[in-house]
């Protein structure tokens, strides 16, 4: 009788010991940062501004794929937040190029690499959609974000209309960007390119990520009609050495055939499709 109670009182001891073992699984990776404080002063820091923007530029997937972005930290987004992004903003954006010079492709395809297409931290706690820092000559509202030092000073604006507009007196009120303004009209790859070599960005592969959301969300085309030009649908040119499109509103495959001569069977076997149901956004191999 007294070996069973202490037999019983060892698998109660055991028992308890096992119930206290917790796991926690998170999906969450990188460094997680604090809060923001709003201060409403100015900011006497002279920082630069900076991206650690990063893009999955996949060719796999539909309209539900989902892409990494770094806007200050890491957020996922799928494609179809990219897409509600850019219609959102695009007018905005082709405003400003009417107004300032300023390429709209290049406008909405920095704003969804430096805000994480809206979803980031600094975009959605200050409206701040391009990564800009306070510098000098800023005398309006401001947050502290730790970026490339602890709580580094980022401006802050009521609605992100205003964060559009600011982006685009940054550019033009600074002499280091005159001569992105002496490019063509409608030359992303060089405003990309140059953007990186005045500074805007540390990330020695900014330009290659933001042409490669220019081309891939086709946001070239809103140049075109800024300045009135017929638009021709780019191919992207995949590692596979296939041709890729994504498809828009409109699309059909029938319509998709006829524009790179390829028949309708081709265009099912080649994106293993089984039926005639697109979606926006869809990547399709068509060559």
């Amino acid at each position: 009788m007294i070996r069973k109670l202490i037999l019983l009182f060892v698998l109660f001891l055991v028992a308890s010991c096992v119930s206290k073992r917790v796991v926690i699984q998170t999906s969450k990776s990188g460094k997680s940062r604090p809060h923001t404080n709003v201060v409403v002063k100015k900011s006497n820091e002279n920082n630069t501004s900076v991206s650690n923007t990063t893009v999955n530029n996949s060719s796999e997937g539909n309209s539900s794929k989902t892409e990494i972005l770094e806007a200050t930290t890491r957020v996922k987004v799928t494609t179809e937040m990219v897409l509600a992004y850019i219609s959102q903003y695009k007018d905005i954006a082709k405003n400003n190029m009417k107004q300032f010079g300023i390429p709209s492709s290049i406008c909405i395809g920095q704003g969804i690499l430096e805000s994480g297409a809206g979803t980031g931290p600094l975009s959605t706690l200050a409206n701040n959609h391009f990564g800009i820092k306070c510098h000098q000559d800023w005398t309006g509202p401001s947050v502290k974000y730790d970026d490339d030092s602890a709580q580094e000073c980022f401006r802050k604006y009521t609605q992100a209309s205003e964060s559009y507009n600011d982006h685009a007196l940054f550019l033009k009120g600074r002499r280091w960007y005159e001569p992105l303004f002496k490019l063509e009209k409608d030359d992303y790859k060089g405003w990309a390119k140059g953007l990186k070599t005045a500074g805007y960005a540390t990330d020695p592969k900014y330009p290659e990520k933001l042409i490669a959301i220019i081309e891939r969300y086709h946001l070239d085309q809103y140049d075109a009609e800024v300045l009135g030009n017929d638009y021709v649908v780019k191919s992207i040119e995949t590692k596979s050495n296939f041709k890729e499109y994504q498809v828009s509103q409109g699309d059909t495959l029938y319509s998709i055939s006829k524009k790179f001569n390829v028949s309708i069977d081709d265009l099912k076997k080649k994106n293993n499709i089984s039926d005639n149901a697109l979606s926006i956004g869809q990547s399709l191999i068509v060559e």
